[in-house]
């Protein structure tokens, strides 16, 4: 288990693909950006749904994404449906 494995919301496969994309640490990702990792991801995994843009996002504020403010969940949500 590594270190991002340790954040909210990233388990060990999250982990993995995280790192396959070249995000290996919490700077990677917040330097990413949830946006852009998720956007690495979805070039791998189709299959990446909002969930983990939601899960991205909250693992950089330190959160579960249960616990994203509204707006932040809604502009994520208008950024994933601009690239489904």
């Amino acid at each position: 288990m590594g270190e991002l494995s340790k954040l909210p919301n990233i388990g060990k496969v999250v982990e993995r693909q995280l790192n396959d994309v070249g995000i290996n640490t919490f700077e990677d990702l917040k330097k990413a950006g949830s946006r852009g990792a998720w956007l690495r991801i979805k070039a791998i995994d189709d299959s990446a749904c909002i969930h983990r843009l939601y899960s991205f996002e909250g693992a950089i504020r330190g959160i579960t994404k249960t616990e994203l403010p509204q707006n932040v969940k809604d502009e994520l949500k208008e950024f994933y449906n601009s690239h489904k």
